[in-house]
């Protein structure tokens, strides 16, 4: 696994994999209604591709595929974690989170409710669980910090 900085090359690669992973790794916990708000299309992260320029995001690639990607804002919102329906469990989303908690001594995410566990064994705590909106529909997450030696 390479893991290297998210350029706006890869946004269209990206895109496909944030829709193919919500609508295939979250279907477990969300309605197909609160998935289609969440990821209505492929081309719903061009809407974001402003925000990956601006944070520090980090691709994670596999045989020169894009297999992961995530990025960290300059507060430490950890903002974007997606790993491809195809490589999951394989410790990429681990690589991704250990890159960009660097230098960190607070992170802060709101997580799915698929991502909760994962955040928690990493150290992160729930400070609330809360509603959000997207086109009029509502989906759970939680907020959640972890603070790191750093």
């Amino acid at each position: 696994m390479k893991i290297r900085e998210y350029n706006d090359a890869d946004c269209q690669a990206v895109s496909q994999l944030f829709y193919d992973t919500v609508h295939a790794i979250n279907a477990k916990d969300y309605t197909t209604e609160q998935l289609f708000a969440w990821a209505k299309d492929e081309a719903q992260l061009q809407n974001r591709r402003a925000d990956l320029l601006k944070q520090y995001a980090l691709i994670a690639e596999i045989d020169g595929e894009i297999a992961g990607v995530a990025s960290i804002d300059k507060s430490g919102c950890l903002d974007f974690l997606y790993v491809h329906k195809d490589f999951q469990r394989q410790k990429i989303a681990t690589a991704l989170c250990n890159e960009l908690e660097k230098g960190f001594f607070l992170i802060k995410t709101y997580a799915s409710v698929t991502a909760k566990p994962f955040f928690e064994k990493r150290g992160y705590k729930v400070i609330k669980e809360q509603e959000v909106e997207r086109l009029n529909v509502k989906l759970k997450n939680y907020e959640m910090i972890k603070t790191t030696p750093n």
